[in-house]
């Protein structure tokens, strides 16, 4: 399963071949405990079984071929939330991930999601949600997840809802493919 995660981030690289030096920043961004850096270790191929929770921010940068891929994960706790908006500069591809299994949490979520969407500075910008922990025996599907979030009403940008397990990293080459498709194009 690595093996195809790290094979998405290479696709993900190479669709950038024809703009070289170009660097694509990626935020990660979602409520505590929803898998944020689990899903940036698993893209990293880094270990996953030592993870706490994120203070502030984490962030890898994979370099090839004259490519920079830099994915901000920065920390889902309430006290860090209004922090997120330091980060919305140049931002090319928005990744959300939300627990798939924490339904309690979903209302939250929907209110923190729908504040980033009205960011200026995030307009447009293509957003990936991971509906993650799919391998908990009480996680909702990403249908019942998107109806409960109205992404159905979201018209300003492309999304995409992709079930995932960081876990297994199921789901996470899925995503990886969704966003090598939808990389906006910068103007020159």
């Amino acid at each position: 399963k690595k093996h195809c995660v790290r094979q998405g981030l290479l696709s993900f690289l190479r669709r950038l071949k024809n703009s070289p030096e170009q660097e694509v920043r990626i935020l990660l961004l979602g409520l505590d405990n929803a898998g944020k850096t689990t899903i940036l270790k698993q893209l990293a191929s880094e270990d996953i079984s030592h993870i706490t929770p994120t203070q502030g921010f984490n962030i890898k940068s994979v370099q090839s071929q004259g490519f920079k891929l830099n994915v901000w994960d920065i920390g889902g706790q309430r006290k860090i939330r209004p922090y997120w908006r330091k980060y919305f500069e140049n931002t090319d591809l928005l990744i959300y991930v939300i627990d798939s299994s924490d339904r309690k949490r979903f209302d939250e979520t929907a209110q923190e999601l729908a504040e980033l969407l009205d960011e200026e500075k995030l307009n447009m910008v293509p957003l990936l949600i991971f509906a993650n922990k799919q391998d908990m025996m009480m996680a909702a599907t990403a249908a019942e997840i998107a109806e409960s979030l109205n992404l159905h009403t979201i018209r300003d940008r492309i999304w995409q809802i992709q079930s995932c397990s960081a876990l297994t990293a199921e789901g996470v080459q899925d995503g990886m493919v969704w966003l090598c498709r939808n990389i906006p194009t910068r103007k020159k």
